[in-house]
């Protein structure tokens, strides 16, 4: 099997543009699929699978290394949420090569999300719009999803899960909503990441203002005790006095990083001019853009956090990863770890291997010894 999907990368993108018409079920469908092999990795056809996918995608590279919040991460590249929303396949990212995998978005009450269709692919400008609305099987179900997983097997790679606030709980409880969920999934999951910045649920985005994520992350932190790593993920379409507001509370309420960014619901400069599976101008298409687009804006993004907080914050760089440079830019602008969706969607998952060949080969041109080096070397110079 190794051989047949290295002979299959070639001919990766024509097997993309075949699955076009579709983009949420064959989604779904791949996921069923690795749910499948995860839950038989007992039996002997899973463990081969399994062994298979591991000599195609894990690579070790000693320099790309880091220790954070007391975790190894063998090296920078994780899975974003999004892709893996009822942690169907929470056991089986590590044997991808994903240093770790950030589940969700997971809500406390299990819903719908929006209207179908609701993912699209824009081929012409490496990107993904979605409108999903956040649909998943809420936080109980989610949870027992994962105790069975990791009584079945041991986590070998740090596992995050990306908390949103359910559509049905008004603003002014979102504290209690985001509470309730982080209790029921706190035993299950290695980080929790308070996701105030999607575009598909109504007002969720105005909970970025300080005065808003102060009593969220009060709430979180005087349950959590210092026990699990907290961090926000922010919108990329925040002004600079935004993300000061923010960089502010969360080092009041000692957040263990930001994550920079969620998906943009800027869509002027795109080569697709017209959506069409709905006939519409893409400019009044509701979503949000994730994928190459996204990619300047979320390494400003992080390159401002890094010199507002001197470096002294983690941060996780999103957006726009498709290869060794996007990858290496987002590291020297200051982040310590990366996740990507969209670039793993158009590229495949030969997409990880190939970066983490790029990055050590940058290591080696720069001279350095270990990829924590390299981390914000770019913003000052």
């Amino acid at each position: 099997m190794i051989i047949m999907l290295n002979l299959f990368k070639p001919f990766y993108p024509l097997f993309f543009a075949s699955l076009k018409g579709n983009p949420e079920s064959a989604h779904n469908q791949a996921l069923h699929i690795l749910h499948n092999i995860q839950s038989q990795r007992d039996k002997t056809w899973g463990r081969w699978i399994i062994q298979q996918l591991e000599n195609s995608f894990c690579v070790n590279y000693p320099h790309l290394s880091q220790s954070l919040w007391n975790f190894n991460f063998a090296h920078p590249l994780g899975l974003a949420p999004g892709f893996d929303k009822n942690a169907q396949g929470a056991g089986i990212w590590s044997s991808f090569g994903f240093s770790f995998a950030e589940l969700g978005a997971v809500t406390y009450h299990s819903q719908e999300g929006n209207p179908k269709p609701r993912m699209f692919r824009l081929p012409a400008d490496k990107a993904l719009l979605n409108r999903m609305g956040a649909n998943n099987q809420g936080a109980e179900a989610i949870a027992l999803r994962l105790q069975e997983t990791w009584q079945k097997q041991e986590r070998t790679i740090p596992i995050g899960i990306n908390l949103c606030k359910s559509k049905i709980t008004e603003l002014n409880d979102a504290k209690e909503d985001y509470l309730k969920s982080f209790q029921v999934l706190k035993a299950h999951a290695d980080y929790f990441v308070i996701n105030v910045s999607s575009p598909n649920t109504p007002g969720l985005r105005s909970l970025q203002g300080g005065e808003q994520l102060e009593p969220i992350l009060d709430t979180l932190q005087s349950h959590n005790q210092g026990e699990k790593p907290i961090l926000v993920k922010i919108a990329p379409d925040l002004e600079n006095e935004q993300i000061r507001s923010i960089i502010k509370v969360s080092q009041q309420y000692q957040l263990s990083g930001l994550i920079a960014t969620n998906t943009t619901i800027k869509k002027e400069g795109l080569q697709t001019k017209i959506l069409n599976e709905t006939g519409k101008p893409i400019t009044e298409e509701a979503g949000g853009i994730s994928g190459l687009p996204l990619r300047q804006r979320s390494t400003e993004v992080i390159r401002f956090i890094y010199r507002e907080t001197e470096g002294k914050l983690p941060i996780i760089g999103v957006g726009g990863i498709f290869d060794t440079e996007s990858a290496w830019e987002k590291i020297t602008a200051g982040a310590t770890l990366l996740q990507f969706y969209s670039g793993w969607v158009y590229q495949g998952p030969w997409i990880v291997p190939d970066i983490l060949q790029g990055l050590s080969r940058k290591l080696e041109e720069n001279n350095l010894d270990n990829l924590s080096q390299a981390v914000g070397i770019g913003v000052n110079n």
